[in-house]
């Protein structure tokens, strides 16, 4: 992972003060837009909301999946973290593949949700190589672009023993230098490997012929087949076959052949050219001026080049120019692409073929230039730019300055109140007048009794610990869930409550449908019905559901446990020093997305398996791990065992936490428990006081059902543990 230690600390750009009036939407982590979001991050625009809409929460770099592939390079080193990327730029990430876009709307279509409204657009989605079309390739092959695919399966692949064969499909420069670089990595791990490349041509038959002649001595001194006039007709699981029925051994076969555009660009009725978007000198679609493009996913009317990432780096100025140009109204600028560029070919090892001007030599040396070009190009998203902390406003009171210096505030259960403040505060509430309440403050939800019925209602609300209202809304509405569950009840009817940043007013129905249609998606999926709500403006988004749920029979609670139970969790803690290192862009962009999943992740079916079975049950939240097994064990009067090394966490949690990320909840969760457990002095035990948001269920069972139940629990897909027993004692916490 690269260095993200507090000396190179980046301080993130919040949602800006000034209110929202326009959305700009970028479609695609390509090189371009990456560039385009650094500028951004130093250089915001008050008033308007960047999108990033991606597949995934890294974006590799073409230019070193050559030396990827040949061992040269760690996975992270080619990969731009587009999380930590989009944090710093102050843009909501959305994690999805677009699917459409509708310019008479204004509308981008997402395969895992409903749309995302733009007054302005970009699109730098790059090309792909995947041969649909041919038989067998979606189930037997990997292309090697969109280049994600192809490094996870190349990580497999090398982990493999014994002998080798690979068949590269498509003989331009692209799939010679894949086939260098896999020949390179095998002898390395001494594989004995037959690698083939596939051309229903010539091999490398629009190189130069300098450049050419070259390449194919590079390729010969390595053992690589050529194929030659021959296309293939289908990829076999261990074989391509070719016209004529010739078969190609192949225990893995990648397809670098006719990289083309995504089918939907097409689709979406703007100017193209053979599928790539058509555009102007100013980057701008030529059927509508609100929409952008760049990379390999667009065409130069005005200077026709080939796809090559050169050009993609040298738009990002006059892309990131203009669309500020079009958001405050300023002149925009017109990129002039160079005629002819320097072109840098790995042959394998550490050597590379350079060619311009059909110039081409080889050397040492050249690998050297390019490896130092690839560094620094990506260097400029491993260490972003040290932005200024702002300063305390002038006339401030004392502490002001040392407040806004901190980290910020965590968002998510990180933001709740200390158990010791909220407790106070309870305590002091006037004991209950009425017969038809069951419980009082303290458990997970209240238990009313509504005729011959037995109703349960709780609220919840989450400060924003992100940029995207329908991942807030998603994971709210599975927390604030978890109440229900932890209480053995079945949802019923759910009151929404939220607000939004100032915005024009224009832009309110829109953020507020993305809302209410991810609330309602996860809801509905839990047999729960949204009646209504309450909605309002203040200075960030806070998103709430109060939900009621109905009991068929007595309710669970926190009280119930003995002596011999054993404690289930249902999934990894960790979430909030996750959340943490992720606000201040110290979180490997993985580790924060597969947070995101989990916290979005409803428990409704790993409630009903506990139900039967569980003496006291309750969801673990903000207090943490510890927090809520204490909870357990003085309503119940009994201590509990917790071991470290079977609590189930996420991962990234525990290196953050080595590395000393804590969660702005995590001291008082510690201290309100000083006295009331003995703990193991490593940091990864520091975990059982990070605030959960959207935790697991923890339940306790007779120690006779744990294995059962656990094993119930992970066949529906929950990472599920025992973790720890019930002691019979005063209520205190030992972790071993």
């Amino acid at each position: 992972m690269k260095d993200f230690s507090p000396k190179r600390r980046i301080a993130m750009n919040a949602p800006d003060a000034a209110p929202l009036v326009k959305e700009l939407v970028l479609v695609g982590g390509g090189h371009t837009h990456a560039l385009v979001l650094r500028k951004w991050g130093m250089r915001p625009v008050p008033g308007a909301r960047l999108t990033l809409i991606n597949p995934g929460p890294v974006a590799p770099y073409s230019g070193m999946l050559p030396g990827f592939i040949a061992g040269h390079y760690s996975r992270d080193a080619l990969e731009i973290d587009l999380v930590r990327l989009a944090r710093f730029a102050g843009a909501r990430l959305i994690l999805d593949h677009a699917t459409a876009v509708d310019p008479a709307a204004g509308l981008v279509h997402l395969a895992g949700r409903g749309s995302v409204a733009y007054d302005l657009l970009s699109v730098d989605i790059g090309v792909t190589s995947d041969m649909a079309q041919l038989p067998g390739f979606a189930d037997h092959a990997v292309a090697a672009k969109p280049l994600a695919g192809l490094a996870d399966r190349w990580d497999s692949f090398c982990q493999q023993a014994g002998p080798a064969k690979v068949a590269i499909i498509g003989g331009g420069v692209a799939g010679a230098e894949i086939a260098m670089a896999v020949a390179h990595r095998l002898a390395t791990l001494g594989r004995p490997a037959h690698i083939s490349v596939i051309d229903r041509g010539k091999v490398l038959s629009g190189a130069t012929p300098s450049a050419r002649r070259k390449l194919l001595a590079a390729m010969d001194a390595l053992g690589i087949s050529r194929v030659q006039g021959a296309a293939p007709v289908a990829v076999l699981p261990d074989a391509v076959e070719l016209e004529g029925g010739r078969m190609v051994p192949a225990d893995l076969t990648i397809g670098a052949a006719g990289a083309v555009p995504q089918a939907w660009l097409a689709d979406s009725g703007l100017p193209c050219v053979d599928g790539y978007l058509a555009v102007d000198a100013q980057l701008r679609s030529l059927g509508d001026p609100r929409i952008y493009a760049a990379g390999d996913c667009a065409h130069l009317t005005h200077a026709p080049r080939p796809k090559a990432g050169v050009f993609a780096v040298r738009a990002a100025p006059v892309l990131a120019w203009n669309l500020r140009a079009d958001l405050v109204g300023l002149q925009r600028r017109s990129f002039h692409p160079q005629r002819d560029f320097l072109k840098l070919v790995s042959l394998g090892g550490k050597v590379a073929l350079a060619e311009k001007l059909g110039v081409a030599v080889t050397g040492a040396g050249l690998w050297g230039w390019k490896d130092r070009i690839d560094r620094d190009f990506m260097d400029q998203f491993g260490h972003l730019p040290v932005m200024s902390t702002p300063p305390a406003p002038k006339g401030a009171a004392r502490g002001v300055a040392a407040e806004l210096a901190g980290p910020a505030p965590c968002g998510g259960c990180g933001a709740k109140l200390g158990q010791g403040a909220l407790s106070d505060a309870l305590a002091r509430l006037p004991d209950s007048q009425r017969d038809d309440v069951m419980t009082g403050p303290g458990d997970d939800a209240a238990v009313i009794r509504v005729g011959g019925a037995l109703q349960v209602l709780t609220t919840d609300h989450l400060r924003a610990f992100a940029l995207d209202p329908a991942l807030v809304a998603r994971v709210t509405a599975t927390h604030a869930l978890g109440d229900i569950w932890a209480m053995g009840a079945t949802p019923q009817t759910v009151m929404a409550n939220v607000v939004l940043p100032r915005m024009a007013a224009r832009l309110q129905s829109g953020w507020l449908t993305e809302i209410m249609d991810a609330a309602a998606e996860v809801f509905g999926t839990q047999g729960a019905q949204i009646v209504g709500g309450h909605s309002s403006m203040g200075a960030e988004l806070t998103v709430g559901f109060s939900i009621t749920g109905l009991l068929d029979g007595q309710a669970l609670t926190i009280a119930g446990a003995q002596p011999g139970d054993a404690l289930i969790l249902t999934r990894g803690i960790g979430t909030g020093v996750i959340l943490a290192a992720e606000m201040r862009g110290q979180a490997d962009g993985r580790d924060v997305a597969n947070a995101w999943a989990q916290m979005q992740t409803p428990q409704g079916d790993a409630a009903q398996v506990l139900r039967s079975k569980a003496r006291a049950m309750t969801d673990v939240t903000g207090f943490g791990l510890a927090g809520h097994v204490s909870a357990i064990c003085r309503a119940s009067g009994v201590g509990a065992q917790l071991h470290l090394a079977d609590i189930p966490v996420l991962p990234g949690a525990a290196s953050l936490a080595a590395r000393g990320i804590r969660s702005t909840l995590f001291a008082q969760n510690q201290a309100s428990l000083a006295n009331n457990i003995t703990i193991i002095s490593k940091p990864s035990a520091d975990l059982v006081f990070d605030p959960q948001t959207a935790g697991g269920l923890l339940a306790a069972v007779p120690a006779d059902d744990a294995d059962r139940l656990v094993a119930a629990l992970q066949e529906l897909g929950h990472p599920a543990a025992v973790i720890g027993k019930v002691l019979a004692g005063p209520p205190r916490i030992t972790l071993v």
